[in-house]
């Protein structure tokens, strides 16, 4: 895949979101990773710890919220930010560690010719209900790891959508908008995947599954 070079692409244009709860340990190091490749916007969902105060010495856009609003809420407030600063292309990215910066460029580059939406594929899914999700979207949408939480977006697709996420889709419903549309053009490609270096947002074992499995029937009842 080709890969753009860093002086062809403007910083200006691309804002990277990164929510975050909790993650002093490896927040600096992800930030540090992609500010090549864009305006960090790291938001800070009422972290107990010193994540804001790593964030903000990394170079990133701090947003703060006092209370927390879930992984969704992270993701709205960050859009929402993104806008004002005026990209054109919005990435997600996880503040774990597990996401490749590497593969941000191929994102960038795939969003400047012409893609709606790109989605990164994990090599595979954690949990049963992840697997089912996927499952459903593949058949119904084409769409094949709509948990990845490396995706790319045009902000007008953001903008004909109206929102980013409005019924706790775990991240999914904006894709899901756009796959389910013909008018966009939705582009998919294999991500890499780092051990994780902290505790799931979500959760383990049944809880985690059971969240998952009831955004699920949300977006889809949504969609």
């Amino acid at each position: 895949m080709a890969i753009l070079n860093e002086r062809e692409t403007n910083q200006d244009e691309v804002a990277i979101i990164i929510p975050a709860w909790n993650e002093e340990k490896t927040i600096e190091g992800v930030i540090s990773s992609v500010i090549p490749h864009g305006r960090v916007i790291v938001v800070n969902d009422a972290s107990t710890d010193q994540t804001a105060l790593f964030a903000e010495h990394a170079g990133a856009t701090l947003v703060n919220h006092c209370l927390n609003k879930g992984y969704d809420g992270a993701l709205n407030s960050g859009f929402k930010k993104a806008v004002k600063l005026g990209v054109k292309y919005i990435l997600t990215f996880d503040a774990d560690g597990q996401h490749n910066p590497a593969d941000i460029p191929y994102i960038i580059e795939r969003l400047k010719a012409g893609a709606d939406l790109v989605v990164g594929i994990r090599p595979n899914c954690a949990r049963i209900s992840e697997k089912l999700f996927s499952l459903l979207t593949w058949q119904i949408y084409g769409l094949r790891d709509p948990l990845c939480g490396l995706k790319g977006y045009q902000n007008s697709l953001y903008h004909d959508a109206g929102n980013f996420d409005s019924c706790n889709s775990i991240g999914t419903e904006l894709a899901l908008f756009a796959c389910k549309r013909k008018k966009y053009k939705v582009e998919q490609f294999p991500v890499g995947i780092y051990s994780r270096q902290d505790q799931p947002r979500f959760g383990t074992s049944l809880k985690a599954n059971l969240r998952i499995f009831y955004a699920m029937c949300r977006v889809f009842l949504k969609n």
